[in-house]
Order: C-alpha cells, then sequence, then structure tokens
C-alpha cells in the first residue's frame, strides 16, 4: 500500500481536496484530514513516533518476558546461589524467574527506545509543517493502486511526503 501526507497552505485547500478525493472511482483506503491545532496527529500511529514506540515496546515484551523468567529459573538453579533461600527451594526458583522476567520487561523498554523507525525524517518534516500551520492529509491506497496523483497535484500542495510502499 501506497502511503504519503499532503500539505496544504489552508482549511480551504484541505476541504477542496478530502472533497475530490470522496470519489469512490478513486479506492483510497485512508483519508486523514490533521489541522494545525490540537492533539489529532498524536492519534495517528504513523506520524506519532510515542504511538509507535510503544506499540514495538509491547510485541518485543511479549516474548522477552517469559525467556527473561526461564533465564531467571535456569540461573537460579545453575548457579546454586542461596540468595533467596529462605523461602524454600520452589520460592527461590520462582522469586529468580520473577527477576528475570522484570529483566525481560526493563529490556523491552530499552531496545524500543533504541531502535528509529524508517520514517522518522519524513514524520519530522511533517510536524514541523503542522507547527507552522499548515494542514496535513493523510492517504492511503490498498495494495497495487497508485496514489490519485493528479488530483493531488490540481490542489496545489506545498509539499508532499511519501512515508512507505508496503
Amino acid at each position: 500500500m501506497a502511503i504519503c501526507v499532503v500539505v496544504l497552505a489552508d482549511q480551504a485547500a484541505a476541504d477542496q481536496l478530502t472533497e475530490q478525493l470522496n470519489d469512490p472511482q478513486l479506492r483510497l483506503s485512508r483519508s486523514i484530514t490533521i489541522p494545525p491545532e490540537g492533539d489529532s496527529i498524536d492519534r495517528v500511529e504513523l506520524l506519532s513516533p510515542n504511538l509507535t514506540r510503544q506499540r514495538r515496546q509491547k510485541a518485543m515484551a511479549r516474548w522477552l518476558m517469559p525467556f527473561g523468567f526461564l533465564a531467571g529459573v535456569t540461573f537460579t538453579k545453575i548457579t546454586n546461589l542461596t540468595t533467596f533461600a529462605s523461602f524454600g527451594p520452589w520460592g527461590e526458583t520462582l522469586i529468580g524467574g520473577l527477576l528475570g522476567m522484570g529483566s525481560g520487561l526493563m529490556g523491552s523498554y530499552a531496545a524500543a527506545a533504541s531502535v528509529n523507525s524508517e520514517n522518522e525524517d519524513g514524520v519530522r518534516i511533517l510536524r514541523n509543517r503542522r507547527e507552522e500551520g499548515r494542514w496535513l492529509l493523510l492517504l492511503e491506497t490498498p495494495t497495487g493502486i497508485d496514489l490519485p496523483w493528479q488530483t493531488v497535484q490540481r490542489c496545489r500542495p506545498l509539499q508532499v511526503v511519501r512515508l512507505s510502499e508496503l
């Protein structure tokens, strides 16, 4: 699917382009108008680094936490340390597993924060344009269908930023 964001000067241009894109023959998957004020840009995952990072962290925690638990149990059994011996043999093993699971959770936060998205430069440009008072229109088409470039160009956009072609 092709995804791009059209930067427009004002609301009238955004409304005009949105009206033209409502034609059923253009077959858009998604069209989102983002005004220059408010927090609407933070609700669109493609344009919000925080939402992308949160999604990535949750996905990583799903597999790091169980592996951390197993690593903690294994470490406790292999090393024969008696740090939590007062809890008995099963309690000691369980606490080691829980500590390993906590380490997996912390690792998911660190790993998610350290990875940059492939669209980071484009998103930064778009956020700067929005802060300048520009209107943004996110367009997405189904796989194999090109964006309606002629319709977009007729509206005279200030900038068109292609985010991805998945």
